[in-house]
């Protein structure tokens, strides 16, 4: 889960999780006034997003929400002011954390404005398709629409699995590295400590014949 960031002048941001699987409902939550509550998924490169959604009359005269919708980036795919009801859709450019925020801009003034009720209905990949409009275009019967929605569904599954696979391989890439890396620093590492104990032995050897306490000792233990 990811903490979306906050925005100036505004109460802590709420992250609700983004439900996009397949035959999930619309997603309803309530806007308090004058602030902003965002939601975040991750997705794959060239899938198709699809939204539709609806703000609640209910709250202070003159309020008004936006609507916006984002990318990691921070480009902007899709805006509107004073959002009531309507539809937005894009198609990714790459993977990225892709943004839906609404934010009140309603005015508490004496009294408590009513919560807006945000209702939004989500869907990406294969559910963002319209398969009635694809049977009309291409005159396929009722079963084609079933065996082209499953092939959807397959080629979907089949670049996640591909998508995982070289994420594997890049986080194994990245494993190995850092084992390497950590390898060669103890070494060398290692050769320092060793170098300065060596030399710390040289420098009090001189040391110690420069002030003729070696001599002294060794006549000593002579004379006993």
């Amino acid at each position: 889960m990811r903490v979306p960031r906050p925005g100036p002048g505004l109460l802590g941001p709420l992250l609700l999780p983004l439900l996009l699987a397949g035959g999930c409902g619309a997603l309803s939550f309530q806007l308090p006034a004058q602030t902003r509550k965002c939601l975040k998924e991750e997705m794959h490169r060239d899938v198709m997003v699809t939204g539709e959604y609806e703000v609640s009359e209910a709250g202070a005269p003159g309020a008004r929400t936006d609507l916006r919708v984002t990318d990691s980036s921070g480009h902007l795919l899709y805006s509107k002011e004073d959002a009531k009801k309507g539809k937005f859709a894009f198609t990714t450019d790459d993977y990225e954390i892709y943004e839906i925020c609404f934010e009140s801009h309603a005015q508490s003034v004496g009294f408590r404005v009513p919560d807006q009720l945000i209702i939004l209905n989500v869907k990406h990949g294969v559910e963002a398709r319209n398969y009635e409009d694809i049977a009309k275009a291409e005159k396929l019967k009722p079963l084609e629409v079933d065996l082209r929605r499953l092939e959807d569904l397959s080629e979907s599954i089949v670049k996640d699995f591909a998508y995982m696979k070289q994420r594997e391989e890049e986080m194994r890439d990245t494993n190995e590295s850092t084992s390497t890396r950590v390898l060669y620093f103890s070494i060398f590492s290692m050769l320092c400590l060793v170098g300065l104990a060596t030399w710390q032995v040289c420098y009090l050897r001189r040391f110690f014949k420069a002030k003729k306490l070696i001599e002294f000792a060794t006549t000593s233990c002579l004379l006993v």
